[in-house]
């Protein structure tokens, strides 16, 4: 592939700006993600997560999710429990994980293992999304195969007859396949990118028990572009 080069114009990241442990510096930059794109609408998706897992012979399979949850313990997503990669991680909870900013020459990498997130926390966030979102949840089989189009709209006007729209948080209950995993993180890496290919890299490595918000849990290294 052959086309223009973009030298990115970065502001990079530097030691002296680099918080002093991973949460604040993933809050710090999503929270500026979603500043840009309301101001610039140049970030459409901030919080995309792109999120691979490895099936039964050890081969990567990615996709790109959003992130719904972002706490100390780490950064967490919905999905149907008996997807593919919910079938994945059930089995093999390796798992990584980016957030990319292309706009503000910007990425989040996470490496760590997957754990479902509890009962009570998922049912609080499925009673915040939109009524459609829920009705949606339960007329989509995620990853299996499905005749058509059509098929797939009688299923969610199936659901919407049987889970009317009264503007309540309970209209329309869980899905019993419906969950979510959370990443806990080893290892966070912070990449900003610069001018002649010279980009900053700086990673957070695992080194004891803490919570992302735990300076003390993590040591910081400075790789090589």
């Amino acid at each position: 592939m052959t086309g223009d080069r973009i030298d990115y114009e970065g502001d990079g990241l530097a030691e002296a700006d680099l918080a002093d442990n991973p949460y604040d510096q993933v809050t710090a930059w999503v929270d500026a993600a979603v500043a840009r794109q309301q101001d610039l609408g140049d970030v459409p998706e901030p919080a995309a997560l792109s999120v691979a897992t490895v099936d039964e012979d050890g081969r990567p399979d990615v996709r790109t999710v959003l992130m719904r949850f972002l706490d100390p313990r780490g950064p967490g997503f919905v999905t149907n429990l008996a997807s593919t990669k919910g079938r994945q991680l059930r089995a093999h909870p390796a798992v990584a994980a980016s957030l990319t900013w292309p706009s503000m020459f910007r990425a989040v990498r996470f490496r760590g293992s997957a754990e479902e997130i509890p009962e009570a926390e998922v049912t609080a966030y499925f009673r915040q999304r939109p009524w459609g979102a829920r009705i949606s949840a339960w007329a989509s089989a995620q990853s299996q195969p499905v005749g058509s189009r059509e098929d797939l709209e009688a299923a969610f006007a199936g659901y919407a007859e049987r889970y009317p729209d009264h503007g309540g948080a309970t209209d329309v209950p869980v899905p019993p396949e419906w969950g979510a995993f959370r990443i806990v993180p080893d290892r966070v890496e912070f990449w900003g990118g610069r001018r002649n290919r010279l980009h900053d890299r700086l990673v957070f490595t695992r080194e004891g028990t803490g919570d992302l918000a735990d300076a003390g849990a993590w040591r910081v290294t400075r790789l090589q572009p």
